[in-house]
């Protein structure tokens, strides 16, 4: 019994271990660049994306490392992706194997040079979001979902979004561990161009920790529960989509 009970542990901790994830390239436009690797030596990483040391999740939303899972700053050779308004953006995963939960992409405007903004005291406002896209709570097809069977997200830059410096926040959600959530978010630098004039205020702007609460249904939720897992629609956490 005891090594039974241990080889059950063992093996809960590798799949613990092979089920996080984090996002390592993107498709800008049709331009490929490559984003952070977290396993690696820093010192010499050159990326748009933001520094992060590891595919672990994070489990508080008041943690002070849930706006770009890091501390908020730039890396020492920080990279910016310029790109159009209405451009298509793709974030790719190194591995990723929770099927249920949803998919956020969210963007901040720096007010100025992105390198040296703490991504901590931003507003952002969420571009695009995937739920539960069919079936049920307990047996249904998930933005995760996509991101398991790809490994990818694509979605658009909002074409009326006024032109400068932005980060772009895609995060994932995973809802496995019933009442235990697992924010996975990862931010890259954008500079965006166009004519466009739009500028999200208002409830559209949130900050990151603090767009989230334990006490949204979307985010404290038992999908193994009968009642809940029957349920056909769930509400993704945060802001509404802005669009310009």
């Amino acid at each position: 019994m005891r090594f039974s009970t241990l080889l059950a542990a063992v093996l809960c901790a590798v799949v613990g271990v092979e089920s996080h994830g984090g996002v390592v390239k993107y498709t800008i436009a049709g331009t490929d660049y490559t984003g952070w690797s977290p396993y690696n030596d820093p010192t010499n990483q050159t990326s748009i994306e933001r520094p992060y040391s590891s595919y672990d999740p994070i489990l508080s939303v008041s943690a002070s490392t849930m706006s770009c899972n890091n501390n908020g700053a730039a890396s020492a050779h920080q990279l910016t992706a310029t790109v159009a308004a209405g451009s298509q953006i793709t974030a790719y995963w190194a591995q990723w194997t929770h099927k249920e939960g949803p998919v956020m992409v969210y963007m901040a405007n720096c007010n100025g040079a992105c390198t040296s903004v703490s991504s901590n005291g931003l507003s952002w406002f969420k571009i695009a979001h995937t739920g539960l896209v069919s079936g049920t709570v307990g047996n249904g097809t998930w933005g995760n979902t996509g991101v398991l069977n790809t490994l990818l997200y694509t979605t658009n830059i909002p074409a009326k979004l006024a032109p400068g410096n932005y980060l772009i926040r895609h995060e994932l959600l995973a809802l496995h561990q019933a009442n235990t959530p697992q924010f996975y978010p990862e931010c890259a630098q954008l500079t965006v161009t166009g004519s466009g004039t739009g500028v999200p205020s208002g409830s559209y702007l949130v900050k990151h920790p603090g767009a989230y609460s334990m006490s949204d249904p979307g985010v404290n939720i038992n999908i193994y529960d009968a009642a809940t897992a029957a349920q056909t629609n769930y509400t993704v956490p945060g802001p509404a989509i802005w669009t310009g």
